[in-house]
């Protein structure tokens, strides 16, 4: 079992359709996290002079967007194939980036932020239905790590990054972001077709009929009715989904908020704290996915919520700065074991027939999640005190724990 999952992994690893899936993720969201961190909320308040009001609605735009396109894409993806549906997602978050750089309209970069959401929205259904298809059940813990740290580095790497060049005007910044997309663009359109996706993902390649007098809502109910019947998962993984986005979701809306004003850091404090949860995380995904294709997800994910629902509460109520430090640590830690974990289980829920639709699914609950969590997260900094988002969301954790011990007791759960 290690030789075979190790070899998996290493086919996984130095797969030409992985590596193009993996350099358009850290890519895309390099772009994405500069604009929305480092670019948008600055230069739309100072260089725009739009209120908050508009900011906040510009920003929720662009989440919008990326959350209510990720089922439909799943499907299209089946149907058409990772190249078309990649090159819509990318062509537009470059128009986006390109309305933001020259044009100064309220209206125009309302427009852009919700080009991007749309843009981007494509991004996960068809690196995450592509990478786990080149993967298999034997190597789905790597191929899950793999994707988060390239998720995490460019979405990490973009803010700080972009600031370098971000001087006296935003016109450096804006060049080095459309270069980035002139190359995704590039990239893009060397990924698969319809017949190679298909054949990737080791199903037939089939001829529909175009003149079928069938209703077309007909057709969507019998495609959901045959996934449906099809999974292999308990009805506890729905509400496992939109719990683990929750309780992430309650958390990234005052995570700036509560250093500034409880813990009173400094930008560069904040930042160091930022890279001492994340570098823990991402150190440990790859060696954590790996292990996860030898043994299992099971215990990893019993030990990653626990590590979760107590250190999270730990940090709402530190207010020692080492201390912090020390926990921010352990938070990533937990992360680090959760997040492999996590997508190789739901990934082994998924059948390979109708991969792209199931995972826009899933991603849209897992979305809800956070939406959810976003807009509650707020309203409890507010009314119950700062440490309040941080004691729910552990109890969150803590929640999502026994509903995994629900989930692995039930026999229509493959868990290994």
């Amino acid at each position: 079992m290690k030789l075979q999952s190790g070899w998996a992994g290493k086919k996984v690893l130095t797969s030409p359709f992985v590596v193009q899936l993996l350099i358009i993720m850290f890519l895309v969201e390099f772009v994405k996290g500069a604009l929305m961190v480092s670019i948008l909320p600055v230069y739309m308040g100072t260089v725009l002079g739009l209120s908050a009001y508009a900011v906040g609605w510009a920003l929720a735009l662009q989440y919008i967007g990326d959350n209510a396109f990720r089922s439909p894409l799943g499907w299209i993806i089946d149907r058409l194939g990772y190249r078309m549906v990649m090159l819509f997602g990318v062509i537009l978050t470059f128009a986006s980036v390109a309305i933001v750089s020259s044009t100064s309209g309220m209206g125009w970069i309302v427009l852009a932020c919700l080009l991007l959401g749309v843009g981007t929205s494509p991004l996960w259904p068809c690196v995450i239905t592509g990478a786990t298809a080149v993967a298999g059940n034997e190597a789905s813990g790597t191929i899950m790590s793999v994707v988060y740290f390239a998720w995490l580095t460019g979405v990490g790497c973009g803010p700080i990054v972009i600031n370098f060049f971000i001087v006296e005007t935003y016109a450096p910044a804006f060049r080095i972001l459309i270069a980035m997309m002139v190359v995704v663009v590039v990239v893009a359109l060397l990924l698969p077709g319809r017949s190679k996706s298909r054949e990737i993902e080791g199903r037939e390649v089939t001829v529909h009929q175009t003149g079928s007098a069938e209703p077309f809502s007909e057709r969507i109910s019998e495609y959901f009715r045959k996934v449906r019947s099809s999974m292999h998962a308990s009805w506890l993984l729905y509400p496992a989904m939109f719990t683990q986005n929750f309780a992430l979701g309650l958390l990234t809306p005052v995570l700036t908020l509560y250093a500034r004003t409880v813990l009173h850091l400094t930008p560069q404090q904040y930042s160091m704290y930022l890279v001492a949860g994340g570098a823990v995380t991402v150190i440990g995904l790859i060696p954590v996915g790996k292990w996860v294709d030898r043994v299992g997800t099971k215990w990893f994910l019993h030990v990653g919520f626990l590590i979760a629902a107590v250190s999270l509460p730990l940090l709402g109520y530190t207010r020692s700065l080492p201390l912090v430090l020390g926990i921010v640590a352990v938070v990533g830690l937990g992360y680090a074991m959760i997040i492999p974990a996590w997508n190789a289980l739901i990934a082994e829920a998924i059948p390979k027939e109708e991969r792209g639709a199931v995972w826009g699914f899933f991603l849209t609950i897992e979305g809800l999640g956070v939406v959810v969590g976003s807009i509650l997260s707020g309203k409890l900094f507010d009314s119950l005190g700062p440490q309040a988002p941080f004691l729910v969301s552990g109890s969150v954790m803590l929640l999502l724990f026994v509903l995994h011990l629900f989930i692995t007791r039930r026999p229509t759960v493959m868990v290994r």
